[in-house]
């Protein structure tokens, strides 16, 4: 597939000395300011969100540089000219700012070019990180009708800002993961059997800059369901309450809301919905000792390896800590190759608009 999108200009593109002129469309609970932007005249509607869940930082700073590599294009730039782009950078303010004191913090590492760049701390992060629970996620927060006032405001701002923008033919929410093998892409389950070249090219791209597709067969729970290496159908809330109620748990089930996707394809039309999931940390696939516990799937597998990490690191300083997680074969990720892998989704499903 043709590459639509510079992903290298897009990188270097500073956000901060290269502003675009965006709308403000609501407030977060603690009152800061959610920005939206819209970029583009053209007949294909994309809609592109971040920061969903308050600990995964590098979507938004992702989509702050996409918004101004686009804000500085010509009209006539086909990017603009065939599209309609409808951003929201960052709709989780707050869970930006409980999360300062790690997220805040970078060391210096290489990216797969051995270039410089950035990566998170690991030690920070075990210590500082602070992720929503249920009924508090965002993400599964959307309104279930059109008169739920008592979703959260972030999320009424950005159903709003897109309602008025529907139907959508991309929609895209760029998530992470703390700790996690390698990237993981989630599609929409209508358009799986469309996607073959995407995820070919893709998983490519992936192994080209040194990493491996994290192959994850959850056999359905909460809505993923592998569709090939690297490769899951993203998660669904009606899947999320019926797992919750078969574990009699009725009182997180009641809690979920429609996600972004579902609230997308809802405006009508057939849009293709995607997932990103990249890692701030890499971890084994597989356990690195007798004292390390093997990576497992889901919300529980992370929370056990969490909990292993702060004892791990808890008590010491902080260069002790780090060469001992960096034994147990953990590192960081660096953040420009995972911005790379993200807009390399993005530009396939682009590509695959296009074609389709």
């Amino acid at each position: 597939m043709h590459q639509l999108l510079d992903i290298e200009a897009i990188l270097i593109t500073d956000p901060v000395h290269e502003p675009v002129q965006g709308r403000m469309i609501g407030h977060s609970r603690q009152g800061r300011s959610i920005h939206a932007f819209i970029l583009g005249n053209g007949p294909i509607r994309i809609s592109l969100i971040a920061g969903c869940h308050a600990d995964e930082p590098v979507g938004p700073a992702m989509l702050e540089k996409l918004v101004a590599y686009l804000g500085r294009l010509p009209m006539e730039d086909s990017l603009l000219s065939e599209r309609r782009w409808h951003i929201v950078p960052h709709v989780n303010p707050d869970g930006a700012a409980v999360n300062a004191a790690w997220s805040d913090l970078t060391q210096p590492t290489t990216d797969h070019h051995g270039a410089p760049d950035e990566a998170y701390d690991l030690v920070a992060y075990v210590k500082d990180v602070v992720r929503e629970l249920p009924g508090e996620d965002i993400e599964f927060g959307f309104p279930r009708h059109q008169n739920d006032v008592d979703a959260r405001p972030e999320n009424l701002a950005v159903a709003r800002f897109l309602q008025a923008e529907g139907p959508l033919h991309l929609h895209a929410s760029f998530h992470g993961m703390g700790l996690a093998p390698g990237p993981w892409f989630l599609l929409e389950p209508s358009w799986a059997d469309r996607t073959a070249a995407m995820r070919d090219a893709l998983r490519d791209r992936v192994r080209s800059m040194g990493y491996q597709p994290m192959d994850l067969d959850r056999q359905g729970e909460k809505g993923f369901c592998r569709i090939d290496e690297g490769f899951s159908t993203r998660p669904d809330s009606r899947a999320m309450i019926a797992h919750f109620e078969a574990r009699g748990d009725a009182e997180t089930a009641a809690l979920f809301r429609p996600s972004s996707m579902e609230y997308v394809r809802r405006l009508g039309g057939d849009p293709l919905t995607l997932v990103s999931e990249m890692p701030l940390f890499l971890v084994p696939a597989t356990s690195g000792g007798r004292d390390v516990p093997r990576f497992e799937k889901g919300t529980e597998g992370r929370k056990r390896l969490l909990a292993w990490l702060q004892d791990l690191v808890s008590g010491k300083p902080p260069e002790v800590a780090r060469r001992t997680v960096a034994g147990a074969g953990i590192h960081a990720m660096p953040i420009r190759d995972q911005m790379r892998l993200q807009l390399a989704f993005l530009d396939q499903a682009l590509a695959l608009l296009r074609a389709d």
